[in-house]
C-alpha cells in the first residue's frame, strides 16, 4: 500500500511538472505571438500614414508595398475609429455577424479596448485609431494549457482507478484463494473428528461428552462452509431475519463474559430479506466479536432491526473503546487492524459479503473514543 501511494505521489509530481512546464512554455508563446501581432498593427499603421500622405494625383505615387502590407496582415481582428470613437471600419471580423447583429461591432470594440491600447494613425485630416483583438491562432494557444491540464488530470484519473481496481482484483483472488483453501484444510480432519466420534458413541459413557463435541464439530463445519463461499456468487433466499438474529444473539451471549449483555430489538416479527443464511451469520458474529473485543470483558451490545418499505436497517452498537474517525473506512480494508493478533480480514470479508453478495451497504455510523461505535448494515428489497 506504501509503494502504491508512493507511485501516486510521483504521478502527481510529475503531473504538476509537466503541466507547470508546458504552462510556461505556452505562456512564452503566447506573450511572443502577441507582440508580433501588436508589430503587425503597427506595421498596419504605418502602411496607412503611408498611403494617405501620398498625393492621389501624383505620377509617382507607388502604394504597392503599402497596399501588400494591408493585404497580408489578415488574421488579426481590428476596428478603426475616428477620435469621438465613432466606427468607421473594420477588417478580418465575422461578416455574417456584422450583417445579423447591429451591436456587434460596438460590443467587439469595448473588448478590443480591454485587451490592447489602440494604436494611433495621425492622419492629414486628424487622428484616427486603430482597436485589435486576437488573432485566432492566439487565442487556441491560450486555450491549450487547460486543455492539456484536463487531459492529464483524465490520463491520471484512469490510471488510478485502473490500478486500484487491479490490485483489489488480485486481493480478492488473494483473499478467494485463501479462503477455499482454509476450508479445504478444515475440511480434511474434521471428517477423521466425526468417524472418531462415531467409534466414541459405542461407549454408553461418552454420550454426554459426545453430544457436546457434536455442536463444536458442526460449528466447525459450517465455518469451511462458509470459507468455501468465498469467491462464488452465493444463492440468496427469501428469510425472515428475526429468527436468525435471536439465534445468533442466544449462541453469541452464551459464549461472552458474564458481565457482557447483548439485546435485540426490532419493529416487526417478520422481516422477510433475500439472504444467504451462513455468509449473513459470519458478519453478524463478526461484529459481536469485533463489540466483545472492543468492551474487555463488560459493557452493553445493542442490536436495533429497523423495517422499512424497500430496505431494512441493521444497527450494532457497543460500549467499546471506540474508533478514531479516520479510521472509520480503514477498518475494511484488508489488513487493517487495531488488534495485536488480528489479522484484519473479518471486517473485509464482511464487507463484501454485504456489498458483493447481498447488495447492500456496511459502514460506521459513528464512533466515539471511550464511548463505543455503531455498525450499520442497510439491506435493500
Amino acid at each position: 500500500m506504501r509503494l502504491y501511494l508512493n507511485w501516486k505521489t510521483y504521478s502527481l509530481l510529475l503531473a504538476v511538472i509537466i503541466v507547470g512546464l508546458a504552462v510556461y512554455y505556452f505562456g512564452h508563446l503566447a506573450k511572443a505571438i502577441a507582440h508580433d501581432e501588436k508589430n503587425k498593427i503597427e506595421l498596419l499603421a504605418e502602411s496607412f500614414q503611408s498611403i494617405a500622405a501620398k498625393p492621389l494625383n501624383a505620377a509617382c505615387n507607388d502604394i504597392t508595398f503599402e497596399s501588400q502590407v494591408v493585404e497580408k496582415i489578415n488574421s488579426v481582428p481590428l476596428i478603426l475609429t475616428d477620435e469621438q470613437k465613432n466606427i468607421i471600419g473594420n477588417n478580418n471580423m465575422d461578416s455574417l455577424a456584422i450583417a445579423r447583429d447591429t451591436a456587434y461591432l460596438p460590443r467587439k470594440l469595448r473588448e478590443f479596448e480591454q485587451l490592447h491600447e489602440p494604436i494611433i494613425l495621425r492622419m492629414p485630416f486628424g487622428n484616427q485609431y486603430i482597436y485589435y483583438g486576437e488573432s485566432l491562432t492566439l487565442q487556441r494557444l491560450k486555450i491549450y494549457p487547460i486543455v492539456l491540464i484536463g487531459i492529464i488530470v483524465v490520463f491520471i484519473f484512469i490510471t488510478i482507478i485502473s490500478i486500484s481496481n487491479a490490485q483489489r482484483s488480485l486481493q480478492n483472488q488473494v483473499w478467494v484463494g485463501m479462503s477455499k483453501e482454509t476450508a479445504h484444510q478444515i475440511g480434511t480432519p474434521l471428517s477423521s473428528v466425526v468417524a472418531w466420534m462415531e467409534l466414541l458413541k459405542e461407549n454408553e459413557s461418552n454420550r454426554e461428552w459426545i453430544a457436546e463435541m457434536e455442536k463444536d464439530v458442526s460449528r466447525l463445519q459450517l465455518i469451511a462452509d462458509r470459507f468455501s463461499k468465498i469467491g462464488s456468487m452465493p444463492d440468496l433466499e427469501p428469510e425472515n431475519i428475526v429468527p436468525r438474529f435471536k439465534y445468533m444473539v442466544d449462541y453469541m451471549q452464551r459464549r461472552s463474559p458474564k458481565q457482557v449483555h447483548i439485546h435485540l430489538e426490532y419493529n416487526e416479527e417478520e422481516i422477510e430479506i433475500l439472504l444467504n443464511g451462513p455468509l449473513f451469520d459470519w458478519v453478524i458474529e463478526n461484529l459481536i466479536r469485533n463489540a466483545l473485543d472492543a468492551m474487555e470483558g463488560k459493557g452493553d451490545i445493542r442490536i436495533n432491526i429497523h423495517n422499512q418499505p424497500r430496505l431494512v436497517t441493521i444497527d450494532i452498537c457497543d460500549t467499546g473503546k471506540g474508533i478514531a474517525k479516520n479510521n472509520f473506512k480503514k477498518v475494511f480494508s484488508p489488513g487493517f487492524s487495531t488488534k495485536q493478533r488480528g489479522w484484519g480480514l473479518g471486517l473485509s470479508l464482511a464487507k463484501r459479503i454485504i456489498e458483493k453478495y447481498h447488495h447492500g451497504n456496511i459502514f460506521v455510523k459513528n464512533s466515539d473514543l471511550g464511548k463505543g461505535t455503531t455498525f450499520r448494515i442497510i439491506l435493500r428489497r
